[in-house]
């Protein structure tokens, strides 16, 4: 292996460092990543993250061994309908096959062989659009082919250790009756949910009876005849495919801790882990599927290019952050400052490596913050992208939508965020006398000034004239400058910003200011 003693400062290497001293106890020569999803709801924000995160540790991983590495994409497609979800057409055509495999339920869009596979369809349709490098598992296709058969007789063998593990996690109702074994009703095809009243290792069976009819039933747990209740089932898979690493969210710290310790039982070491946090709300509540309270891919993808997401997947996964349309603006800009260097150094500490997957390309750049576009679509008006490309052509002669591809999709972005967010809140406020008279001479400053003066030289005639007045800092100077000028209470390096929209125009502005505030015509 190569040597790893000096590792890039982020995060997903010292993750891939944890599974390089795995292979290295165990004597390995491949890796194996897993992420799991349940296919009963379509893939979701934590969805994307989860694979992303895992694909940024594996990538961190082949940068430090050279070594072959695999991601699996594992859908358990065999778990019992729950419930009709509220998103899908043919509801009553679904309420007759509540508590069969997803994989055995009709799919209600009528699209594909079963609503699992309708699911399974859609899960591997959003891993492509984002171009992830995995592999995708079906537990039914896995279960039925008999790949899990040597695992789940290990399972009978132990029946009894794994029920004492999982027992005191129960209530006192649910002990009388758990078993991690939940056959396939032979009849129903429900995924039963009942005591075993013998278990055969040796046969691989388990017998059972139907609570309604009273009925006796002898299931073999192999070739699909059965699967495992989901803790039983994690530590199973990973024990049965030799898993090396897979992460998970905070709330299933315990569900981690009890899988582990049946994976130890059958007799494999659980893989590496990793805990992330929890996504907020901007209220700052647990964002959850059934309130609506979150914010989907569809919708960030919206107002900002996926880069973006992936910066606000990458940043902090360890501490809890709020996912609301707010962030989207600092994501893009933190992703293009970060591309923006990426570019010039590929540094694997930068997470624009990561994110672009070890070669940072020449098109990740943008001359132009995301936040200096909204704010001349929030001047201007703007509708279409030829009235940004006018000012940002004269801020950077010869520039082309065809030159610039990160820029113009920024642009097109800029417009959609401007039009749903930025001027339904547009709020001018008028200026107080202090305020009034360093506009004033912001003013006349600027009329001093060439059409071409740097936006660095703007900058400092803006520093000047907010050291000249009474403010009680140079933020309450800018401060007044988004609120008076912009009508918000944030803004972009506002040189920078004079720069792009122009000196005249930016005087043209204060004027028009000055007189709305007092009155004047």
């Amino acid at each position: 292996m190569a040597d790893t003693k000096v590792l890039p400062k982020s995060w997903p290497f010292e993750e891939a460092q944890k599974v390089v001293q795995r292979l290295a106890a165990s004597g390995k020569t491949h890796a194996l990543f897993q992420t799991g999803y349940g296919p009963s709801g379509l893939p979701h924000i934590g969805t994307f993250g989860e694979v992303a995160r895992t694909s940024w540790v594996r990538r961190a991983f082949t940068e430090l061994t050279g070594l072959p590495s695999r991601l699996l994409a594992f859908s358990d497609d065999m778990d019992g309908l729950r419930k009709v979800p509220d998103n899908v057409p043919n509801k009553a055509m679904l309420e007759g096959f509540i508590g069969r495999p997803l994989t055995r339920v009709p799919d209600p869009f009528g699209t594909h062989d079963s609503f699992g596979a309708h699911n399974n369809a859609r899960l591997r349709a959003f891993l492509d659009g984002f171009g992830f490098d995995y592999e995708f598992a079906s537990s039914t296709e896995y279960y039925a082919s008999g790949r899990f058969d040597a695992a789940l007789r290990r399972m009978l063998e132990c029946h009894d250790e794994v029920v004492a593990v999982i027992l005191p996690s129960l209530g006192a109702e649910r002990q009388a009756t758990y078993s991690p074994v939940l056959p396939i009703h032979p009849k129903t095809g429900i995924v039963m949910q009942v005591p075993m009243e013998k278990v055969d290792p040796v046969a691989a069976t388990v017998m059972w009876r139907d609570p309604e009819t009273g009925e006796g039933f002898e299931t073999p747990v192999t070739g699909g005849g059965a699967k495992m209740q989901w803790k039983a089932d994690w530590a199973m898979r990973w024990h049965a495919l030799g898993v090396d690493y897979e992460m998970s969210g905070k709330d299933l710290i315990d569900s981690v801790r009890l899988s582990g310790r049946i994976c130890r039982i059958l007799g494999s070491e659980p893989p590496t882990g990793f805990t992330y946090e929890l996504f907020l709300d901007e209220q700052a509540q647990k964002i959850s599927k059934s309130k609506g309270n979150g914010l989907s891919v569809e919708e960030w993808l919206k107002y900002a290019p996926p880069e973006s997401l992936s910066q606000f997947m990458f940043n902090q996964p360890t501490r809890a952050k709020r996912l609301f349309f707010d962030v989207i603006p600092k994501s893009v800009d933190e992703y293009i400052a970060n591309a923006a260097k990426g570019v010039a150094t590929q540094d694997p500490a930068n997470p624009s490596w990561h994110i672009h997957g070890g070669t940072v390309p020449q098109s990740a750049h943008s001359p132009i913050s995301f936040a200096m576009l909204l704010n001349l679509a929030s001047v201007v008006n703007a509708e279409t992208p030829d009235i940004l490309w006018g000012f940002i052509r004269r801020y950077i002669p010869g520039a082309t939508p065809e030159d610039m591809p990160l820029l113009a999709r920024l642009v097109e972005y800029a417009l959609a965020y401007y039009r749903d967010f930025v001027r339904p809140k547009k709020e001018y406020r008028d200026p107080d006398a202090t305020e009034r008279a360093g506009l004033a001479d912001l003013a006349a400053g600027l009329r001093l000034l060439a059409a071409d003066t740097p936006a660095e030289d703007i900058q400092n005639l803006l520093y000047e004239i907010g050291k000249k007045y009474p403010f009680a800092d140079l933020r309450a100077w800018f401060s007044c400058l988004y609120q008076v000028l912009l009508g918000q209470n944030e803004g972009p390096r506002f040189g920078q910003f004079v720069a792009l929209y122009g000196v005249s125009e930016t005087v043209v502005l204060i004027e028009q200011a000055l007189a709305r505030s007092s009155g004047t015509d």
